[in-house]
């Protein structure tokens, strides 16, 4: 039986391969992610995947190796990229995630907002890689989860 990863989704810039660093416990160097990867407990998906639409089938296909799909976005910037309903398109769980929420504290509401639209389940996990913030907790939901 194949070994299930956590699926890391989001579009260019906005932390997934730092994240997966930090799932894989791995402080190698970040480079742009041209192919999806897979990791000791990730699968790094690249942004391009989720900027365009003809890529979703190979999203989805992937979600076959996956045990979660992590869906991010970017506090940092205000920028819309899924789909509404996007999150249902996948049948393991999903799992929404605002990344660098040390920065541009006032775009927290529009974030919140923009993973209700997709229909990521809340609560949702904000972190700051960088500082720390939240990476354990979300490390506890997710390895907790596999385990179980």
């Amino acid at each position: 039986m194949k070994k299930k990863r956590i699926m890391v989704i989001g579009p260019t810039g906005c932390g997934k391969t730092t994240l997966v660093n930090a799932l894989n416990d791995c402080e190698g160097p970040i480079r742009k992610t041209q192919n999806i990867i897979y990791g000791k407990n990730t699968l790094d998906v690249p942004g391009s995947y989720i900027e365009n639409t003809s890529m979703y089938k190979y999203l989805i296909s992937t979600t076959q190796d996956a045990s979660h799909v992590l869906i991010l976005v970017d506090q940092s910037k205000c920028v819309e990229v899924y789909s509404p309903g996007f999150a249902k398109v996948f049948k393991c769980p999903v799992i929404g995630v605002i990344t660098k929420i040390d920065l541009n504290p006032e775009n927290e509401d529009f974030c919140v907002q923009q993973l209700k639209k997709i229909g990521a389940i809340e609560p949702y996990n904000k972190i700051s890689v960088i500082t720390g913030i939240g990476i354990n907790v979300l490390k506890d939901l997710l390895f907790k989860k596999k385990d179980e």
